[in-house]
Parts: structure tokens; C-alpha cells; sequence
């Protein structure tokens, strides 16, 4: 016999990653009776950290791009979230173009230092970027940025293309929709504070998110996996673990397109989440090396262009990730659609292996321990071509709301969970307020 759960005003969110979390911590404070459910033992989803010898690695890379614009933010600022922001040193970032590295023209003087344009490019450059921030240049829908861009200059182009591949986690940059590509970088060069790392990693807020909602009265439930949902005409009326029956006025689903499909397998309403479950990840190979001895270098950030592999020294911005003395790196390659169905996971460990060797030479007598993923899903839905994100709200379905980094929203990668979160909560807070 199960047992069924129904607190008043109730909101029951699916999923306890970064949209999870932000949307149920949000809700919590704000005054609603929250439960969180999750199938794991542990909060966080891809954004947990995992403690190994000593070093506590990160499963993905904890970035957060546009610090001044990001809604994470917002969070801070409107909750009281504690976040440690530890932001990018742009002297320390560099391309290898093979031969030689370069100055990243990360900044002003550094686009002015940097070897990857000449004089006349770099003008041609600045005065793209001061049409992106003025709007003047939007793109074209049904147009991709590598064709889009093929009116610039080589150089400039092949910049673009590059920094697209860096914020977009993408070695297939030239295919991202134009119009998706200036609204991006639009955010991006408006803001003062490019890039920025967390102290702690995402642990770090995975814990003060779970402190909010327990704190506000919310209920975390884990190794609860949700099996089906139950329908009042339009509207979701329940949703089923293992054991019990969760009821609630509002629900938000927190899981990926291929769970959703499961999930709704047995509705009128399995169809909406067809499309989405039919698209491809944004998958990368990642290779972080924890080292008992910091190996001294010009670099925190080393992007090799033509591989497409980039190296960050965690550490160097994040102390509590390593032992006293220590190092942890996180080295990134990007994959496209035809080496992800090859399986060629096994080469860009090779590679990245030669980087490592190349700008942290004796890193392999320093190891203590590693982390290796060929296949480590950075976003659930790529943006790239025909590809888009799912809405967090379908107008047939009545108070059942969806976010994550599939769903619209904000930037890229974990900015995405944390906008369509961020508008999931304020769509539930507006709707409550008018009496809905």
C-alpha cells in the first residue's frame, strides 16, 4: 500500500542539479512548502565534486561566465546565497598556436598584445565587438555563424570561431545559429568580470542551496527515483517513486528530455519531449591530474588551438581543492558529432596527455591521482544548427514547469540551469501572487 504525501501549497521539484536546487531554494524562501526529490545519494547531479588522495575534483568545470550579468547573482543578492566568486586572471591566459603562445585577448591591451591578429585585424576586431554591444550586428535567423562570418577577414573569423568554442564547450563552433551567437557574446563583452571561478567548486553551493531549502522548511528526499506521473486532465496531479505518491499544487521537472519521455510515457503528452530527446549532447573528454608538488608556469589557462584542448589550474584560483603543497589541473578537448560516434575518446587523451608534457613537463612524476571521462555530457542539448532548448513551460500542460541546461534561458552550460530556474520560480511566484 503506498502511502501518499500532500502538504498544502505544496511545490514538488524532480531533480536536485543546479536547476533543482536554485529553483527549490528560491521557492523555499520565498514561502512555499518544498520537496525535492532525487535519485541519487547525492545533490548536485553533474555539478558534484568528487573527493579523491586528497584532491576534490570538480565533474565539470565550475566557470561562470559573465559574473556581473549571471543569475547566479541574482540568487546571491536576492537570498542571501553565500558564493565565493574567484575571478579569471586574463595576464595569465594564452594560446598555443603550435609554434608560439600568445596573449588570450581577454581584455583591452591584451587584444593589442596578442599575435593571433595582425594591426589591421586587430581594428577589425574592436569595431566587431563594439557592433555586437551596440545590437548593429544580430546575425540572421537560419543562418550559422561560420557562414554568417565568412564576410570577415580570415583572422577575424577564425577568433570568433575560437572564442565560440571556448564559452560553447563546442569543436563544432561554426555551426551555432548566428542570432544565438551575437546575443551570447553581446552578454559577455558588456561585462566587466568575463570569467569566474567558485571557491569550493559547485559543492560549495550544492551545500548552501540544500542549507536554504531545509532551513525554509523544504523536504530533501534522495535514492528516490520518480517512475511515472499521474494526470488530471491537463494538469499533473501526482507524481510516483517506489514506495509513495507525491501530490502538490505546482510541479518542476529537473531531468533531461530522455527521463521526461519515460516519464510521461504513459500520457497524452509524451510527444512534447520527443523532440528534444532526439537531439545530441555536448559532450567533451575531460582529464584532471591532481600533482603533490606545484609545477611552477606562466599559465593558468593554455588554450591549444589547433587541437581544441584547453588546460586550467583549478588550484591556482581555488586552494581547498587540493592537499597543502598540491595542484589539480583540469584539461578540456572538445568533440564533434563525427568523433563522439567514433569513439575517439581514447586519441584526445593521448593529446591532451602530449599538452600536459608540453606545458607542465614532469607532471607525470608528481601524480597522484586522475580523473578521466571520454564521454562527459557539459550540456544535455548542443546549440548548434536546428537544435533548440525545450521551454520551461508547455501552454497544453497546466502547472508543470521544466529547467535545466536543456531548457531556455540565459548563457550557456550552468548558467542555463540557473536562468530557466531563476524563471520557472519567478513564472510560480507571479502566478501565486494573481491567485491562480
Amino acid at each position: 500500500m503506498r502511502s501518499v504525501l500532500k502538504v498544502s501549497e505544496n511545490v514538488v521539484v524532480v531533480g536536485g542539479g543546479l536547476a533543482g536546487l536554485s529553483s527549490a531554494a528560491r521557492l523555499a524562501k520565498k514561502g512555499f512548502r518544498v520537496q525535492l526529490i532525487e535519485k541519487a545519494p547525492k545533490l548536485g547531479g553533474r555539478a558534484i565534486t568528487i573527493p579523491l588522495k586528497g584532491f576534490n575534483f570538480n565533474f565539470g568545470a565550475h566557470a561562470i561566465y559573465g559574473r556581473d550579468h549571471s543569475v547566479l547573482r541574482r540568487y546571491e543578492n536576492e537570498l542571501g546565497l553565500s558564493v565565493e566568486w574567484k575571478d579569471f586572471s586574463p595576464k595569465k591566459a594564452f594560446y598555443d598556436l603550435g609554434s608560439f603562445t600568445t596573449p588570450m585577448p581577454s581584455t583591452l591591451e591584451r587584444l593589442f598584445r596578442t599575435k593571433i591578429l595582425d594591426a589591421e585585424n586587430k581594428l577589425r576586431f574592436g569595431y566587431e565587438i563594439i557592433k555586437t554591444l551596440t545590437s548593429l550586428e544580430r546575425g540572421e535567423e537560419g543562418v550559422r555563424i561560420g557562414d554568417y562570418l565568412k564576410k570577415e577577414p580570415d583572422q577575424v573569423r577564425d577568433l570568433f570561431l575560437t572564442l565560440a568554442s571556448s564559452n560553447f564547450f563546442s569543436n563544432e563552433p561554426e555551426e551555432i545559429p548566428s542570432p544565438l551567437f551575437f546575443q551570447y557574446y553581446k552578454r559577455l563583452f558588456s561585462t566587466h568580470t568575463p570569467v569566474s571561478y567558485i571557491g569550493g567548486g559547485w559543492q560549495s553551493v550544492v551545500n548552501r542551496f540544500e542549507k536554504m531549502i531545509k532551513e525554509n522548511g523544504g523536504e530533501i528526499i534522495n535514492k528516490e527515483k520518480i517512475r511515472k506521473v499521474e494526470m488530471d486532465e491537463r494538469r499533473v496531479s501526482a507524481v510516483y517513486g517506489k514506495e509513495s505518491v507525491y501530490t502538490a499544487d505546482r510541479f518542476i521537472f529537473c531531468i533531461p528530455p530522455k527521463a521526461l519521455v519515460s516519464l510521461f510515457a504513459d500520457t497524452p503528452y509524451h510527444h512534447l519531449f520527443e523532440e528534444y530527446n532526439r537531439y545530441s549532447p555536448n559532450q567533451v573528454v575531460v582529464y584532471d591530474v591532481g600533482l603533490k608538488e606545484r609545477i611552477p608556469s606562466p599559465y593558468t589557462y593554455i588554450y591549444h588551438k589547433g587541437e581544441r584542448i584547453f588546460i586550467t589550474d583549478i588550484s591556482y584560483y581555488d586552494t581547498t581543492c587540493t592537499p597543502e603543497g598540491g595542484q589539480l589541473m583540469q584539461a578540456i578537448a572538445y568533440m564533434n558529432e563525427e568523433e563522439m560516434e567514433q569513439d575517439r575518446g581514447k586519441e584526445k587523451i593521448a593529446t591532451i596527455e602530449s599538452v600536459y608534457d608540453k606545458h607542465y613537463p614532469g607532471w607525470r612524476d608528481l601524480l597522484v591521482a586522475k580523473r578521466i571521462s571520454k564521454k562527459a555530457t557539459v550540456q544535455e542539448i548542443k546549440c548548434v544548427e536546428d537544435q533548440r532548448l525545450m521551454p520551461v513551460q508547455f501552454y497544453s500542460l497546466d502547472h508543470a514547469y521544466f529547467a535545466g541546461d536543456w531548457c531556455q534561458g540565459e548563457g550557456q552550460l550552468s548558467e542555463l540551469s540557473f536562468s530557466s530556474a531563476y524563471e520557472v520560480s519567478r513564472r510560480i511566484l507571479d502566478d501565486s501572487n494573481q491567485g491562480h
